[in-house]
């Protein structure tokens, strides 16, 4: 079709607007404020109501584009298609957001049995309708699941106000749609196998939470003739804790074996790569447990994508993306040997710190209803609400504000069992040795930290982040060797 339409000055604007508003990070502080700049209204507003007046507004745009005969996208040429095209995808997508919410709770009712998606036929016809190709459509529709199963994972299951589970649902949003999920569109909706994750943090912070998010939200095609995705998210997430298997087995439970291949292996064993789908990812929990033999074995496999069972010379691919974790910094496994440096850099592809819970209710104190009320509901309780006081005030008169809580999450949940049968939590009073974060902020509040001191902490706090020199360097504008220098001194 002949490219003849054009957008007038304000179209283009309004468009622009639009186009900012799709591709921001939802769980940025932009994103509110660029809906509540199209539905005209304030950004304070429940975001369902912004959602519906944005939405309302970019329909009533398109119909203006209809009545004129230019709302089809290849009447345009150029950024103008992008920006039409975009404003079609926007209006598909938040009109379709309530179907994809029941799918996902469908589909985790249904575990591996993928769901059938009854709303496909309503939705796909009006992309191909706006002028999209329909492999295009069918690429969208697949978009759309994954972009609604990211949000709804990090959104409900990692909930805090403080800013650092702010910058940790930005970031697990990144790390799934990269930096610009144009980009992601364009180059890499089928090629994230090539990026690794890992994750930092300590015991119990939802390390394996975090990863789940990643996991359950890769891309999975839609299959017209199924009238379902290709498969269930449910089964596409695979998930070990490589610290529950001794050292003779930790490689057949990764890789699997032949029969025969050791004593008591009696019939042929999938391992976990096996198993993988490749739309899926497989968790590596505790990575910094695993010998250093595992670790090259590991190191092939995510350097060449094969494997090869125990006890046999048959090459295996991997399609799938790998997510580890860790409680150990890695740098103390690596300055000791237990961790290898490649093995390190093949994995660092994305490093993301899941943040202590004394680090999060320091930053925003009122957090600590958010997790109360939480896990009383996820426990089924159908008075969580009512419960909630008596669980807090029992809390906080057992442990204080203070506490230190050095099981995090985890032991939350349990503190919150415990007070429900005998309205009791004593604590964990074992000694907790303050993390570098606030041993800096005491040093800084109380005056007892020297120049030298200070920025050697806070070197080894954002090498502790980005797992790079360079970066620390760039940040702190200092030469990679001082940096270093810093790190080292501070240990």
């Amino acid at each position: 079709m002949e490219s003849i339409a054009q957008l007038s000055t304000s179209d283009r604007e309004f468009a622009s607007l639009v186009s900012r508003a799709a591709f921001c990070n939802p769980f940025s502080e932009t994103f509110s404020q660029l809906h509540a700049q199209i539905a005209q209204c304030a950004p304070d507003a429940p975001f369902r109501e912004l959602r519906s007046r944005s939405v309302a507004r970019i329909s009533e745009w398109l119909q203006k584009r209809k009545k004129a005969g230019a709302e089809d996208l290849r009447r345009y040429g150029g950024e103008e298609r992008i920006l039409v095209a975009t404003a079609h995808l926007f209006e598909v997508y938040h009109r379709s957001v309530d179907a994809f919410d029941d799918l996902i709770l469908k589909q985790i009712e249904e575990a591996d049995r993928s769901s059938a998606v009854r709303f496909a036929p309503e939705v796909l016809p009006v992309l191909a309708g706006s002028g999209f190709t329909h492999a295009e459509a069918l690429r969208y529709f697949g978009i759309f699941y994954q972009m609604r199963r990211a949000f709804f994972f990090i959104h409900r299951e990692l909930l805090g106000r403080s800013p650092c589970m702010q910058q940790l649902r930005h970031h697990l949003w990144n790390s799934i749609f990269t930096h610009d999920i144009r980009w992601y569109d364009r180059h890499l909706w089928n090629r994230m196998e090539d990026f690794s994750t890992l994750l930092l943090g300590e015991t119990g912070t939802g390390k394996g939470t975090a990863a789940a998010a990643i996991g359950r939200s890769g891309f999975i095609p839609f299959d017209e003739k199924r009238k379902c995705f290709a498969e269930s998210f449910t089964h596409s997430f695979l998930s070990i804790n490589l610290s529950q298997y001794p050292e003779a087995l930790i490689e057949s439970e990764l890789f699997g074996h032949k029969k025969g291949a050791f004593t008591g292996a009696i019939e042929v064993h999938e391992g976990v790569f096996a198993r993988a789908s490749q739309h899926g990812s497989i968790f590596l929990d505790e990575i910094g447990e695993v010998s250093v033999p595992v670790q090259i074995k590991l190191l092939q496999v995510l350097q060449e994508r094969t494997f090869s069972p125990v006890g046999s010379h048959e090459k295996l691919r991997f399609q799938g993306r790998v997510i580890a974790a860790t409680n150990k910094p890695p740098s103390e496994l690596r300055g000791r040997g237990s961790f290898r440096d490649d093995f390190f850099y093949r994995l660092c592809s994305d490093v993301i710190t899941v943040p202590p819970l004394r680090q999060r209710l320091r930053e925003e104190p009122s957090e600590l209803d958010d997790l109360l009320l939480h896990i009383l509901n996820r426990m089924g309780s159908e008075a969580a609400s009512e419960l909630l006081p008596m669980v807090r005030e029992i809390l906080i008169e057992s442990v204080g504000k203070d506490y230190a809580w050095p099981g995090n999450v985890r032991e939350m949940e349990q503190a919150v069992r415990r007070i429900l049968l005998t309205r009791k939590y004593e604590g964990d009073h074992k000694d907790v040795a303050p993390d570098l974060r606030s041993r800096l902020v005491a040093g800084i509040e109380s005056g007892s930290l020297d120049a030298d001191a200070l920025l050697s902490g806070y070197c080894r706090l954002l090498y502790e982040h980005h797992a790079n020199f360079e970066e620390v360097a760039r940040r702190t504008n200092l030469d990679r060797r001082t940096v270093k220098a810093y790190i080292e001194k501070g240990k």
